[in-house]
Parts: structure tokens; sequence; C-alpha cells
């Protein structure tokens, strides 16, 4: 198929998804936090095992690659000490890979941490100014494990063995050059040096970006409360995997198969005891978090199922459907704004959103639809399609831009805007003329990002006196 008629395919179709996707944004005056952000109420109080955004895109400075980045431990106040921000023990944090769109992981990246303390006689994080990831006043590290698991044959491989991730970034005199010396080095290479691959670990900049105001009545009211980025000057830690996209294709053939379906997830054992200053685990692991599209689970999921959700698998997921057939922000946005509910199959408004259903769970025909594929929902990628390297839009697919949302995410898409206008029916044949210009007034991130990987923004500094 040529690439333009994939794109007027795909432009054609994204319009069903992206109204899916609007529902998405939009339940979030009645649940609360950002994206994936404390969406559900057992991680609500497990900030460590908070799964906040998944990212996923072809490397635009290694096309041969794909970069998947998991974002965690939402909210970090900078100067959140003495215990700063850290992963937990004992926990599997996962990025499943389902390269045959059967609804089951084929492959699994992990990474397990280890917690590390140079003098357990003093409450300092650090000891001195921190220079080096192995400097000897930074007095609390972690080091990490990752492994590569092939789910068909059951062998596993571990990549990384023992590396130091990136510590919180407690302030400019305790770590000078934090950027360099700390965020930068705690890139690792591994897989041979023809073709590389690399792991990064550490504290960032929460890379999602909007006005959190959209809890109170939808803006406002009157949209008059828009524009402030409600995540700016927090930070999130985070994993960053960049690989050959054929070791992501089934068969290692990424020109053959080239769409992917990636999740993350967080598993722990099912038994925690605490008791005498410590912790124990027994038992299976278990799943305790779940992300994939973005808003998902905060905003389709109601709020009785959402801890289920981050312990089911997408094969489930049928159990979600009336909550995509019949969406409730078009509702809430009729009732506080006058606006019309969009329907796309039938005459009676909001209730029959089939085409919803279709594209929610398999993918955007001619985009990102992977054939045979089972309905089940995860952020999906089309590997054959290039990077964007100019005249780019945040807007992706509805913006004329394929490779952006929801064909995989990329750190600079723009979700909310996105969301908000298609759920008022933008790609509809006929729309309202709101739809075509609302948003919530932020349209970038508030620092900008870096241009080799991890392409994180580097994170807030604990020094700063007023970091939002």
């Amino acid at each position: 198929m040529s690439r333009t008629r994939l794109r007027t395919r795909a432009l054609t179709a994204a319009a069903t998804l992206m109204v899916g996707a609007g529902l998405f944004a939009g339940l979030g005056p009645l649940t609360g936090g950002a994206s994936s952000h404390r969406e559900a109420p057992l991680v609500a109080a497990d900030p460590q095992i908070d799964l906040t955004d998944l990212y996923a895109f072809v490397s635009a400075d290694r096309p041969d690659t794909v970069t998947i980045v998991s974002a965690w431990i939402p909210f970090q106040e900078p100067g959140g000490g003495p215990n700063f921000y850290a992963w937990a023990e004992g926990v599997n944090y996962d990025i499943k890979i389902d390269n045959d769109a059967d609804a089951k992981a084929d492959l699994t990246y992990r990474w397990v941490f280890y917690n590390h303390y140079r003098n357990g006689d003093t409450f300092l994080y650090n000891t001195g100014p921190v220079t080096a990831l192995d400097d000897p006043d930074l007095n609390f590290y972690q080091t990490y494990d990752l492994i590569r698991i092939n789910v068909d044959t059951g062998r596993s491989q571990t990549l990384v063995d023992g590396a130091i991730a990136a510590p919180s970034n407690v302030g400019a005199a305790s770590m000078p050059g934090y950027n360099a010396n700390l965020f930068d080095a705690a890139t690792v290479q591994f897989g041979g040096s023809a073709n590389p691959s690399y792991t990064w670990v550490g504290q960032s900049d929460d890379p999602f970006f909007l006005d959190l105001r959209v809890f109170d009545l939808l803006y406002g009211a009157d949209l008059s409360e828009v524009g402030d980025d409600t995540l700016a000057g927090f930070n999130v830690s985070a994993f960053a995997l960049q690989v050959p996209k054929t070791r992501l294709a089934a068969g290692g053939d990424a020109t053959e198969s080239p769409i992917i379906g990636m999740w993350s997830t967080a598993s722990r054992r099912s038994i925690r005891v605490e008791g005498a200053g410590a912790q124990d685990f027994s038992r299976k692991f278990v799943q305790v978090s779940r992300l994939g599209m973005p808003l998902v689970n905060e905003v389709v999921v109601p709020v009785s199922v959402k801890d289920y959700f981050n312990s089911s698998r997408p094969s489930g997921d049928g159990v979600y459907l009336p909550k995509v057939q019949d969406p409730e922000l078009p509702h809430l946005l009729n009732a506080v704004y006058g606006t019309a509910v969009p329907d796309s199959d039938s005459g009676t408004p909001g209730i029959q959103r089939a085409d919803l259903i279709s594209v929610f769970l398999t993918g955007v025909e001619g985009l990102n639809m992977p054939a045979n594929v089972t309905a089940s929902e995860m952020l999906r990628l089309n590997m054959s399609i290039a990077p964007c390297t100019s005249a780019c839009s945040t807007l992706g697919v509805i913006g004329g831009d394929l490779a952006g949302f929801p064909n995989g995410r990329r750190l600079s898409d723009d979700i909310i805007d996105v969301s908000l206008r298609v759920v008022l029916g933008v790609l509809l044949p006929t729309h309202e003329p709101i739809a075509d210009t609302i948003g919530d007034g932020v349209n970038a991130n508030d620092v900008a990002f870096t241009a080799t990987f991890p392409y994180l923004a580097y994170p807030h500094s604990g020094s700063d006196p007023a970091p939002h």
C-alpha cells in the first residue's frame, strides 16, 4: 500500500479511534489525577507501583530502533527529602510486548531493583557533593537488573546486571553537574556494538502536560480555567529502553510483522508483612498496576473496578465495553456547555458507539491494526512508519502526523487537546465549531525534552525554591 493511501485511510479511520481517546480524558472530573496518576484507590496509597504513563515511538535519531519509556511515582516534589524517591524492592516492573496480535505477551522486559546504604548511621541521602553514580558520598543508591523473557519459549536472559540508577536530584550543592554526571551517565549500553541497545533508569521531569483544572466542572464551566500546566515542576521516576525493531517483531522480521502492542505492569508478591522495622514478602507474584493507552483506567473504567483493571490482562478487556459503548464525557460536556452528544452510528445520540469499540480494541485499520487481531486494549505501534523529523504535529494522526498518537505515543504528543477535540466530534462529518479549537491551553511540556536517548527532560532540582 502506498504511503499516500495509508495516510488517507489512517486519517479516516483515526477519527473513530480518536473519539474513543477523547473518552479517556473526559471522565477526569469524576476521578483524580493526570493521565494515570493516582488513578485507582490502591495505587494512590502505594506510589512506588503507581504507573503514570507509557510512551513508545520509532527513535528519530536511530530509526531502526524503538524507544519505550515507562514513568512511575507521580507528583514528586523535587525537595521531598530526606527520603527521596526510590523504586520498590521485591517488585517486577515490566514492559510487555504482544507481537502476534493474540492479546498475550510474547516478550517481557523486566527491571528489578535493589537498595544499598553506605552508612546506616545517618539520615542523609548524600553525605557530600555527588559527582558520579558510584560516588561514595551518595549514601543511598539503587541498582537494577534488566531481564528479557521470551514468554513463548520460556527462556530468559539477563541483559544488564547491577547497573546504577540515577538518584533523585537533591540540589545544586549536593549534586553539582547533575545532568551530565548522573542523569546522562545512567544510560547503559548492552547487546553488542554493531547495533546496540540501551537502558536508562532515573528521575526526570514529568513529561505529561495538561491543565488539571478540568476537575473543576470542566475548566470552570466556562473554559476560563485553562493555560496552567499543573504538572510543571514535578518529577517522576522512569525507565527507558531502546532496542532494534528486530528484537520486538515476531520472528525478528520487522518488515513482515511491523505492528506491536505493549503495556507496562508492576507485580509484587501477594503477601507483604511489615513489623520490627522491616518488610517480608512471600507467596506468588500478582499484578498490581497496568497501563497501555493513556487515561484508560482513570477515565473509562469506573471506580468500583479500577483496582481490578490494574490486576487484569488485555485478553479480558471485553468487560469494559459498556463504558466505551456509551461514553460519559459527551454527556458531561452537554450538561456543562450545552454541546451536542456526538453519535456516529445511529440517530440516537450517545448510545451507539460500536465504531469506538472496534477501533479502541484493535488498532486503526491502515495504520496500526495487525492482521487477525484479538480485541484488547494496549498501546499499538506500527514500526514501519518513519519518525517525523520536520513539521511534526503534537496532535499526532489527527494533525496529519502518522508517527504520533495513537500510533504509539511520543513524549511531545498533546493527549488532552486531541482528546477534547475529537470527543466533540471534530472528525465526524458534522460537528460544532468548538470542536475545532477546544483545548486546555497547555500545548507543550514546561521544559524541553532532550535530543538523545532517553529523550526525557532533566528533573527539576530540589534546591529550586519555587519549582512550580
